[in-house]
């Protein structure tokens, strides 16, 4: 997918809302790590999502006084008290959207973020040469693949250092539809060498059963 197909597609808005099927999804989050403009679109719209959530939950509730409102003519009608406060929460929500999302100055709002380093790595093919580069504490994110199973619920991923400790688990909701999921992995100081990727299943009784392990090189910049 590229840049053009990402804006006929409506992808931005699409994959926010989940209305991706299996193939558009794969083909755009992989866009993603190509496009800067399409991954601070993703970032501004979370945003905007973010502090919708934010202004909607904070507006006040409004109990209707028990007194009658007489009619009133023109459009002013509309900023009754009943009426205003919710009014101005969606005008904020609006005026939020179109300035974090089509304002030409949104690189700039967002401070010119930069994606974090990522890799592709696939359950149950141990050591297959996949490296990821990333800074002193820095995270980075793994696109995990995992074989689907309508018997799981959820999954868990365990990192282990190149020593054999575990290092940071993470669980992940199962989906009949989806094989690859992306994994952020926190910043932390890590060592260089060879990370190792632990996936187990749950199934809906709670029984949790070994699906595979892949591995990849950490390299770290000085």
């Amino acid at each position: 997918m590229d840049h053009k197909d990402a804006v006929r597609l409506k992808a931005t808005e699409k994959y926010l809302l989940n209305e991706l099927d299996p193939d558009q999804l794969d083909q755009f989050e992989e866009h993603l790590f190509d496009c800067t403009d399409c991954a601070l679109d993703v970032r501004a719209a979370a945003m905007f999502v973010e502090q919708s959530k934010n202004v909607l939950s904070d507006a006040p509730a409004i109990v209707p006084a028990a007194v009658t409102i007489p009619a009133s003519k023109g459009w002013f009608a509309w900023l009754r008290p009943a009426l205003a406060a919710p009014a101005m929460a969606l005008l904020l929500v609006v005026v939020g959207y179109q300035s974090l999302v089509t304002v030409p100055h949104l690189k700039q709002a967002l401070g010119q973020p930069r994606l974090l380093p990522y890799t592709s790595v696939n359950v149950g093919t141990y050591g297959d040469g996949k490296v990821v580069s990333t800074k002193p504490g820095e995270g980075f994110v793994l696109l995990v693949r995992i074989p689907p199973d309508p018997d799981y619920t959820r999954y868990t991923a365990d990192l282990y250092s190149p020593a054999g400790k575990l290092e940071w688990s993470l669980a992940i909701p199962a989906a009949a539809s989806q094989d690859r999921w992306t994994v952020e992995v926190p910043g932390a100081q890590r060592e260089a060498g060879s990370y190792s990727l632990a996936v187990h299943g749950v199934t809906g009784t709670g029984e949790t059963r070994d699906i595979g392990r892949t591995s990849f090189q950490l390299q770290i910049q000085n």
